[in-house]
Order: C-alpha cells, then structure tokens, then sequence
C-alpha cells in the first residue's frame, strides 16, 4: 500500500487526536462509552442479534477493496462485553471487510446497550440503510416482538414505520419457506408476496410461484388470478354435500392430503363416500406440469 494510501486509511485517526496506540491509551483507564477508539479486531465479536442473515461475498469483496486502498471511513458501533472485549452492534460488514484485508485495528463508537437496545440500533439501522431483504426486515420484527416483549405499535414506534407496514411484513412469515426463499432473494417482489398471502392452500401458492416466475407476471395479474382461485374454492366447498364418514374422518383426509401435496407440489383432493370408498385427484395446469406429475407417480 502507498504512503498516500496509509494516510488516507488513517484519516479517522488523525480526527481522534493521535495515533491508535495514543487513543487506546487515553480510554485505558475510563469508561469507553460515547467515545471513538481504536480496538483489535480480534476482540471484536459480531452481533448474534444481527437481523441481516445475508452477506453477499462479491459486496463484500469490493468493500474489501474499498478499505484496503482508503481504510474505514465510518467506523463500527460497539457495545463494551467485558474489559478488553466488545460486541459488534452496527458495521458487521465492515468489520468482515476489514478481516479480510489483514486489519489489526478497526476505528469503533462505543455505545451502552442491552439485548434490545441491541437489536433494535442493528435492525434500524440496516433498515434505513436499505441492506435488509424484505424477510430479513419481517424476521427482525418478529425478534423485536418475541425477544423484547414489544406490541406491533411499539414496534413501529422504535423503528419509525408504520403499523400497517410493520403487520404487512410480518405477514410474509406466514408464507411457505420456498415463496420467502424467493422474496428473500428478490426473485419475487413484495407486491406479488402480498397477493399469494391470500391464498389458501400451500400448493396453491407454490403453482402461482412458479408462474410468476415463469411468465413474468405482474401484481394486478396475480390478484386476478388469486381472486378467481379464491372464488372457485368458495363454490366448490358450498357445493360439496355433508358426509358423516368424512366428516367424522376429515382431520384424517387432511393429513393425507396435505401429504400427497407436499409430494406433488399441486392441489390434490381425498374424496371418500359413505361407505369408506372414494378417490384421490391430483390436479396439474399444463402438459409439462402432467409430465412433472407423472415422473413424481412413476418413481
């Protein structure tokens, strides 16, 4: 690296009135919190309350390459674990960028905070930093109210949303594990998300997944097609006659159906009449969906 180049890393310190072994002596003997030093960042470990489970390795590259040509120019919030030892609030991505230049010292604000407190400057500020997924952001809500005791209100409140924006995310939890996957890796936008949250069925929900991203649908396309789905399951069920033997047998039917549609990534419908007879039917959309059916029922 260039002399320039050493400079131009060292700016912050030169902004802390000294070299990094001066400011690490200064605090020595003093409370640390409210004030910027210098620590090893080997006594720096990372947040386990961090709301961000993503770390892109080619960002995470560049910065890399960023820190290395002109250092850490904002530096990592810290929370004081013991003497000598911190905990990483805000920066994670620095401090990984720093680690994989070779850093011995990386510039850090010292802050007094608890568990929440923790969670709560980590998730506020990845948000207003725009670095979260939008799963990332639901499951950070979901910390704050499962681990911090918070109301969806208060929530809102601390991270300076609404509550309506904070219940909409929350909702995307309540998709299937593949559909998240899909948000969390922005193949899907929020938008179609909300729509298949009004789906009923699992395999319903998977279908409309797999068009989307096949046909590039928009969000008034899938609305559309949610409503209708939604519209022929109503009829169907209005229409379906009372069978005591099904009814006295239906958790039974559901687990099967539930079973063979997990299988089969579609709807399927266990019929069963009065006399213990009945069918199973498996639905498929177009003729490649048939031909993936038929692999899955010839295996």
């Amino acid at each position: 690296m260039s002399s320039k180049n050493v400079a131009l890393g060292r700016g912050l310190g030169a902004l802390l009135r000294g070299s990094e072994q001066t400011v690490r002596r200064e605090f020595e003997d003093r409370p640390l919190a409210g004030h910027i030093v210098y620590v090893s960042i080997d006594s720096v470990s990372p947040n386990p309350y961090q709301p961000r489970q993503d770390f892109n390795d080619d960002a995470l590259a560049e910065l890399a390459e960023s820190i290395q040509e002109l250092g850490i120019i904002q530096p990592i919030t810290v929370r004081v674990l013991e003497k000598g030892r911190f905990e990483t609030i805000a920066g994670e991505r620095r401090l990984r960028a720093a680690r994989r230049v070779g850093l011995r010292t990386v510039p850090a604000y010292v802050v007094e905070a608890d568990n929440e407190a923790m969670l709560e400057m980590a998730l506020v500020e990845n948000v207003q930093r725009e670095e979260l997924n939008p799963i990332e952001i639901a499951l950070g809500y979901q910390r704050l109210i499962n681990e911090c005791g918070l109301r969806q209100e208060q929530v809102a409140k601390r991270v300076g949303k609404t509550r309506p924006t904070v219940t909409n995310y929350l909702r995307l939890l309540r998709l299937p594990p593949r559909v998240q996957a899909a948000v969390r890796d922005r193949l899907l936008a929020v938008g179609h998300a909300r729509a298949l949250i009004a789906v009923r069925e699992e395999a319903d929900q998977l279908y409309l997944l797999d068009e989307i991203l096949r046909n590039d649908l928009s969000v008034r396309e899938v609305e559309r097609r949610v409503s209708r789905l939604r519209n022929s399951s109503n009829r169907r069920r209005s229409r379906r006659p009372t069978n005591p033997l099904r009814e006295r047998h239906q958790p039974q039917l559901r687990e099967f159906e539930g079973i063979l549609r997990k299988r089969f990534s579609t709807k399927v419908h266990v019929r069963q009449n009065a006399d213990g007879r009945g069918k199973i039917e498996v639905h498929y959309f177009s003729a490649d969906d048939l031909e993936r059916v038929l692999d899955l029922l010839l295996q």
